[in-house]
């Protein structure tokens, strides 16, 4: 199972599991990123940090770490 770290810019992904525990795992739920939905990745700053991704129809900017918690597969309407 890939994450959304590691998804080129220009993919759209549709999330599958959300790892992480408490404060953390909530905060990526209140960012609307909950399982089944899709994440388009915008953009990926030049050192990796953050990633600008487009959820419900509006863009976010995700660090690193937080990424690496969201498990993802291919698929969505590119």
């Amino acid at each position: 199972m890939s994450t959304l770290r590691y998804v080129s810019i220009g993919h759209t992904v549709v999330v599958t599991k959300i790892n992480g525990e408490g404060a953390i795992k909530r905060r990526i739920m209140d960012m609307g990123i909950t399982k089944g939905t899709e994440v388009y990745v915008r953009k990926v700053a030049p050192l990796g940090d953050p990633i600008e991704v487009t959820v419900r129809g509006y863009e976010l900017s995700i660090r690193k770490a937080d990424a690496e918690m969201i498990e993802v597969k291919e698929g969505g309407n590119a």
